[in-house]
């Protein structure tokens, strides 16, 4: 069997858990494997293994003001395996479009350079923006396990959230002190050069936090913007040995910005940088192919670290049944396909 033959995952599988057949439709289990996983989005003969899942997503959390031209629902088929040290998942989804900007610079006629952005009425973009992925792990929260996501997603109503004046389209926090949920969040311009995921998780915060209830693993340095100090040009870009997405920019292969550049060309709006610390515990390679995207993710089983405990679900016991829900972005920032109730998760033994 060919590499790239080898599946069309499926959200569902990657929300779902099979082992002991529990109540729930939505179920994938983790099958063990003694071979290497290689992370570079093109699956090896070993997820031959893995029994897919598969989910469809077709909900959105809002319809924003400027126009949403990204899919509207997509199946995706995800698999797991994992071994002594490790869990991994097998991502694909159709999407028809790589979208790999994230309000980029494009040259204009005059020679100069404009920076794109065309963000609705909560100040989100939906339009120069890029793919992303995520993954919500339950920790502790209460009522994940039979409504998912929707349990740390909360709307605004009259515009207000909790009684506060706020024009975002929802914002994420857990209900009760103590209780977080564990998110990995595959971005395909930010994180995705540099071979990572972002991980992060959400607690019981408000708005004393800008993000509320949405925060960073414990790391350090991250991806940052591309601009010149005037804020007129970009800072950086990649250089000439990069030929395929010449426009994104990374940390590891970027060059100070020279305007070699005719009208019309495109210099990505941000760095690519790799975390140091828990932040970097998520090794994630997303590969778009003829209308579909393939991702692959690694992390060990059981975190270390400062905040380990709170921010990372851990999967140490191989008999628990583990719950989550996933999200896909189409050149989205915050607008999102995800599916009703939790995935159970279980490992084969």
């Amino acid at each position: 069997m060919n590499k790239p033959d080898i599946l069309v995952l499926t959200l569902s599988a990657l929300l779902g858990a099979t082992g002991a057949q529990a109540a729930s439709p939505l179920q994938l289990q983790s099958f063990r494997t003694d071979q290497p996983i290689a992370i570079d989005g093109v699956p090896d003969k070993a997820w031959s293994k893995a029994v897919p899942l598969t989910l469809t997503l077709n909900e959105l959390p809002y319809k924003p003001s400027s126009g949403y031209d990204g899919i509207k629902d997509t199946e995706a088929e995800l698999r797991a395996l994992h071994d002594d040290e490790h869990v991994y998942f097998l991502l694909r989804y159709e999407d028809p479009t790589e979208s790999l900007q994230r309000f980029p610079w494009i040259k204009q006629a005059d020679g100069s350079w404009k920076q794109m952005m065309n963000k609705d009425s909560t100040g989100h973009e939906n339009q120069w923006y890029e793919d992303k992925v995520s993954l919500f792990w339950n920790i502790d929260q209460k009522g994940f396990e039979k409504k998912g996501c929707d349990m740390s997603c909360h709307l605004p109503e009259n515009g207000l959230i909790e009684g506060v004046e706020d024009k975002s389209a929802g914002r994420h926090y857990t209900r009760s002190k103590g209780e977080t949920v564990d998110m990995w969040h595959w971005k395909s311009t930010r994180t995705g050069p540099v071979g990572l995921a972002d991980d992060q998780y959400v607690d019981a915060s408000r708005q004393e936090n800008k993000e509320w209830g949405r925060k960073s693993d414990v790391g350090t340095g991250g991806y940052y913007d591309n601009k010149s100090a005037d804020g007129k040009l970009p800072a950086w870009m990649n250089g000439a040995k990069v030929t395929r997405h010449r426009h994104l920019v990374a940390e590891p292969t970027k060059v100070a910005f020279e305007d070699d550049f005719k009208p019309g060309d495109r210099v990505n709006g941000i760095v690519a940088r790799g975390f140091e610390g828990s932040r970097a515990d998520i090794a994630a390679q997303g590969v778009w192919k003829d209308g579909y995207w393939t991702l692959e993710i690694k992390r060990k089983r059981v975190t270390a670290g400062e905040g380990a405990t709170e921010q990372d679900v851990q999967f140490a016991d191989l008999a628990r049944t583990y719950h989550f829900g996933l999200a896909i972005f189409d050149h989205a920032q915050i607008n999102h396909l995800f599916h009703k109730k939790a995935v159970a998760f279980t490992f084969k033994r």
